[in-house]
């Protein structure tokens, strides 16, 4: 009760603010922010909202003194950790798996310091002349760009290719008669790694409905990693990318090359 109490006091203007109480309000504001950032444009949101109205409604009854209902309500908000961690447990793995790799560093440089496999510079040139050539050609393609994570985890089950990047080669892996055609291939410290990797999709209801599978699965790779990933629609062959959660569609010869010149040269 003193929950819903206190803020009256503070309202009302008997109620002592201190400079802890200010940072714990700012906290918990945050903590919410937070989950309802994770939760918005996916079918979790509602549930957010729920378990909000149900603790309030929780709060109301204690102070109307209603015993049954409180005692009631009071179980299943004694479990309501346990129902968030297993309704939300996508979003909160991906949360975690940002905060665990470093996505609250944004300056690149600082963590270039501590991920010393990307010294060398990538072979700007090739992925460019296969990403037109794909462009003229509709043929589809997705092609993942490591940064300071390594997506190991991405790599285990796909082909092992581990080659210099050429033309030749991206040509030949994304023929549409090829067998690796399908997936993605990952490129660390200027070497293409893998083939036919399957990338976590995307699974927000907001997503552009335009968009195909191809671009749900760079979505999903931009939000479990700070890798870049470029896509080639087999539909219209238009070049996107992605990073950071967010996509860019449409882009031109020319801003690609300025992109992968800007972040790994």
């Amino acid at each position: 009760m003193h929950i819903i109490w206190e803020p009256i006091q503070f309202i009302s203007g008997t109620y002592d603010i201190s400079f802890m109480d200010i940072i714990d309000l700012s906290l918990v504001t945050y903590l919410l922010y937070r989950l309802y950032k994770l939760a918005r444009g996916t079918a979790a949101i509602n549930i957010f909202f729920s378990l909000i109205a149900i603790y309030f409604l929780y709060q109301l009854v204690d102070i109307l003194r209603m015993k049954f209902i409180t005692q009631i309500l009071g179980g299943f908000i004694s479990i309501t950790f346990i129902v968030i961690v297993i309704l939300f447990q996508q979003e909160i793995r991906k949360y975690l798996s940002q905060l665990g790799k470093g996505k609250l560093i944004k300056n690149k440089y600082l963590l270039k310091f501590f991920n010393s496999e990307n010294e060398d510079k990538l072979n700007t040139k090739s992925i460019v002349k296969a990403c037109t050539e794909f462009q003229k050609t509709n043929t589809g393609a997705i092609i993942v760009i490591t940064q300071t994570d390594d997506l190991s985890f991405i790599c285990e089950n796909a082909v092992q290719i581990d080659s210099e990047i050429s033309y030749p080669l991206l040509n030949s892996i994304f023929y549409k008669n090829s067998p690796l055609h399908d997936g993605a291939i990952v490129i660390r410290n200027n070497r293409i790694i893998a083939a036919r990797c399957i990338l976590p999709v995307n699974n927000d209801d907001d997503f552009p409905g335009e968009l195909g599978m191809r671009h749900r699965a760079a979505m999903g790779i931009s939000e479990h990693s700070d890798a870049l990933t470029i896509i080639i629609s087999e539909q219209n062959g238009k070049i996107s990318y992605t990073q950071n959660g967010k996509i860019k569609i449409g882009v031109s010869e020319k801003q690609l090359s300025n992109l992968l010149k800007n972040h790994f040269s």
